[in-house]
């Protein structure tokens, strides 16, 4: 029990690392259109950014039970739990890597390819139906859905204000962006929050320290002042890459795709528990409403690069976290 305590506060503890870096790498998701138009200062928008995170991460239950119950079991034991720490880590590895090349990638796919390359070089049980209903096909149709509705919505909008004066425009636009980055953080929060409430949960329940799938009251806590903290400390690198090297944002176009995006991410999160990546959702909408001025207004290169990094994530992932628990066999851990 003694080894079980300790582990399993290691991996809270790294699962809050997770959730910081989680923050801070994705913090660009909900604020960077929006400090690219200048609706709001960069310290505005991200303590605007933190509190949304706040909220949504108390909203639903049902993406962290999913994350923490339909992806993988695993053996109540302490090689377990050497599973769960090496999910962690596998997504914490990959989070970095992107965030220091300024790739928007996705720290929900990067976590959930951690916690599979975990299992499986653990021999522990995949549930691959939810694999692929709850992540492998929201992770196809958000961006193809996020992509067409941004550039139906930016198209409707740009002819409903077609003889409007551009200071009236952007007016309007400036508050309305407020509003639509505010629910871009609540739904982050909503999403991102709830998977590292997933993975905390999962350790005490293979721990021996919890059962069931309810999430602790204080997990939900920590988790969201984890996740509200790193968003603060800001992901300036990420932010570059959505707000000005792939299209350029204005407010009109800045509301657009955050509407959008967050409508998405409240809808398969409340309604079908699927635990999405904001950072999909969020690029692909910039790119559709970017595409509204044609093919020469989006940078193809950068958004090649972004796919790629899309592509890969989950395996990369996989493989830094099996890495992880071969590495801990290897020493004689478990």
């Amino acid at each position: 029990m003694g080894d079980a305590y300790l582990l399993v506060s290691i991996i809270i503890a790294v699962a809050l690392i997770f959730d910081y870096t989680n923050g801070f790498h994705d913090a660009a998701n909900a604020i960077a259109t929006s400090v690219e138009t200048k609706a709001l200062r960069p310290k505005q928008a991200l303590a605007l950014a933190a509190v949304g995170n706040l909220v949504g991460a108390f909203i639903s239950e049902g993406v962290a039970k999913t994350v923490g119950s339909g992806i993988i079991d695993v053996t109540p034991s302490v090689s377990g739990l050497y599973v769960v720490l090496g999910g962690v880590f596998g997504a914490i590895a990959w989070n970095m890597i992107t965030w220091w090349f300024g790739i928007p990638s996705s720290s929900s796919h990067a976590l959930i390819g951690g916690l599979v390359g975990a299992a499986l070089a653990s021999s522990e049980v995949v549930h691959w139906t939810g694999v692929i209903q709850k992540v492998a096909i929201p992770m196809v149709i958000s961006p193809v859905v996020g992509f067409s509705l941004a550039f139906g919505l930016t198209a409707l909008l740009q002819y409903i204000f077609r003889n409007a004066k551009r200071s009236t425009v952007s007016k309007y636009f400036k508050g309305a962006q407020i509003c639509s980055a505010t629910a871009m953080s609540v739904g982050h929060g909503l999403q991102d929050a709830q998977k590292t409430m997933g993975v905390m949960t999962l350790a005490l329940v293979v721990g021996g320290f919890h059962s069931g799938d309810s999430i602790p009251v204080w997990v939900k806590i920590s988790a969201a002042l984890a996740i509200a903290a790193g968003t603060y400390a800001g992901g300036w690198r990420i932010m570059k890459t959505l707000g000005k090297r792939m299209v350029h944002i204005d407010q009109l176009r800045g509301v657009a795709s955050e509407t959008v995006a967050s409508s998405i991410l409240f809808v398969l999160a409340i309604n079908f528990k699927a635990p999405i990546s904001t950072t999909h959702t969020i690029t692909s909408a910039i790119i559709g409403s970017g595409a509204t001025r044609g093919k020469k207004a989006v940078s193809w290169p950068v958004v090649g690069k972004i796919l790629t990094a899309w592509v890969i994530t989950v395996p990369m992932a996989a493989l830094s976290a099996a890495a992880m628990v071969y590495l801990t066999k290897f020493l004689g851990f478990h």
